[in-house]
């Protein structure tokens, strides 16, 4: 039962010099600090740190200066408190994380001061990289277990169409892309197989993805 983190949290708080008391309008565990206005505090307490507990404190956010989420943390070490999605969630919310033990210990797994987790430049560039280089829109959106129509995936298609006619030289194939060569040479997907130095023709795979695929629509026509 979530009564059995009462306790712990309230000690936990207590210890912060606040002063604590439970279910007080329909919230779990409500603080108060001995100032003028007081600092509120509000923690909402489930057995398992999931999506509803993040509901509830963001229902109370508007009340409160500093929200907790208090769990019971999984034996096994395999709980959402170890996922670093939801530590980062709780981060760019402004909620702290409490996890208590079977002992009742109770340890600070996020602070509600906490940075939000920074951008990641890196990342952030491969993304619109992606999206500006991909032609139209050709893969729906939700989907995880068919391949995706990448930028890289489009370029090797428009190449592959190419071949297809009888373009074999990669410096003939730059009007489909820029990194044709390289395309060709890495091979990623299997579709080409090199026959002379600087000469390729598709292999069976490569007809495959033409059939299943297309030519991509930015691709352009063959002589």
């Amino acid at each position: 039962m979530e009564t059995a983190l009462y306790l712990p949290v309230k000690a936990f708080l207590e210890g912060l010099g606040f002063t604590v008391k439970g279910e007080v309008v329909g919230c779990d565990l409500v603080a108060l600090s001995g100032d003028e206005p007081p600092i509120v505090v509000v923690s909402e307490l489930k057995l398992s740190f999931n999506l509803e507990l993040v509901l509830q404190a963001v229902e109370r956010a508007a009340v409160a200066d500093e929200i907790w989420l208090a769990a019971r943390v999984s034996a096994r070490g395999k709980g959402r408190e170890r996922d670093g999605r939801f530590r980062n969630l709780c981060r760019r919310l402004g909620f702290g994380m409490l996890g208590v033990s079977d002992s009742g210990a109770v340890d600070v797994l996020v602070s509600p001061a906490a940075p939000s987790p920074r951008r990641d430049p890196k990342r952030r560039s491969r993304l619109v990289e992606e999206h500006r280089r991909r032609k139209g829109d050709p893969t729906a959106g939700g989907g995880s277990r068919a391949p995706i129509m990448t930028a890289y995936r489009q370029r090797s298609l428009a190449c592959a169409a190419l071949v297809a006619t009888g373009v074999h030289r990669p410096r003939d194939l730059k009007a489909a892309a820029a990194d044709a060569a390289q395309i060709l040479r890495n091979n990623v997907y299997g579709w080409f197989d090199r026959k002379d130095r600087g000469v390729y023709v598709l292999t069976e795979a490569g007809q495959a993805a033409l059939l299943r695929w297309g030519v991509p629509p930015s691709s352009p026509p063959g002589p």
